[in-house]
């Protein structure tokens, strides 16, 4: 979790940050989880890596602003989004219990990618920096 959940996160963001700071403009868009703003039993480590992502992409919403730049950065924080999510778990109570959910709460992933192209065809010189996304009825 933490290689892919951090450290792949810093290794994408390693990769287009010169890029969009070199050209003073930029938009950065991760995927933290709804686990990212709240804490759940049983999940320490997953949220840790949700509330690195959270934490580092507010700062790094800010220090370009300090410099007058265009970068932008939003954090997505999904809920029960079906994705393939279920068929990596391998805890069969985790599974279980998060099967019930998907499939009493779970909605496409094309919801999230609306909030996306939400994000992406703002004015460059405006930001909305978090999106919480999740099905209307589920009580997360």
């Amino acid at each position: 979790m933490v290689d892919v959940n951090i450290t792949g996160f810093l290794n994408g963001v390693a990769a287009a940050l010169p890029v969009f700071l070199a050209q003073k403009s930029g938009h950065v868009i991760a995927t933290s989880s709804v686990a990212g703003l709240k804490a759940y039993p049983n999940g320490a480590v997953y949220g840790g890596t949700k509330w690195f992502v959270r934490d580092f992409m507010e700062v790094l919403r800010m220090e370009p602003a300090l410099e007058k730049t265009n970068i932008r950065a939003a954090t997505l924080y999904p809920a029960a989004i079906n994705t393939e999510l279920l068929t990596t778990i391998s805890q069969k109570e985790t599974l279980e219990s998060l099967q019930g959910i998907y499939k009493t709460y779970g909605i496409p992933p094309e919801r999230v990618a609306d909030v996306v192209a939400f994000a992406i065809d703002l004015p460059e010189d405006t930001t909305v920096n978090e999106f919480t996304v999740g099905p209307a009825d589920q009580p997360w």
